[in-house]
């Protein structure tokens, strides 16, 4: 377990370095990507199903990026891109289209829709953070006041 989650430091420090992430963050968003890592593996052994797991680990480093941009004074999506980097169906997608190709429909339609749902997941987690943490930047409570 432990070397897992050093390959995901390292891996997501990695990616951190592709996207340009500054140097003071990096660190950071390696750490970020380890623990969506690890809740990711760790909350199916409760009983949540994988695409929830997702869910769950793609929201909580989506709101700890949003706490640590603001902390920094730097894009969101410094730290929430590599963070969400292990949390990915890379391997899901690529057994998709391998599957298709070697004319195994079914199981590349089980799959192509267990990655688009696990993709989702990850998407609906980010949103949800950003919907959280712009709830009191928008419009919600002030009062309009028409142009004369």
């Amino acid at each position: 377990m432990w070397l897992e989650i050093i390959m995901c430091y390292i891996a997501t420090f990695s990616f951190g370095i592709l996207f340009n992430v500054p140097t003071r963050a990096l660190y950071f968003g390696a750490l970020l990507g380890c623990l969506s890592w690890v809740l990711f593996q760790f909350l199916p052994s409760f009983g949540v199903t994988l695409i929830l797991a997702t869910a769950i680990a793609s929201l909580t480093s989506a709101s700890l990026s949003h706490i640590l941009a603001k902390r920094f004074r730097i894009p969101v999506t410094m730290f929430s891109i590599p963070a969400i980097i292990p949390l990915v169906p890379g391997s899901k997608a690529y057994f998709t289209m391998r599957a298709f190709v070697e004319r195994d429909y079914v199981l590349g339609l089980e799959l192509g829709i267990d990655t688009m749902f696990q993709a989702g997941a990850i998407a609906a987690g980010l949103v949800f953070a950003l919907s959280i943490f712009s709830f009191r930047k928008g419009g919600i409570g002030q009062r309009y006041e028409p142009s004369r």
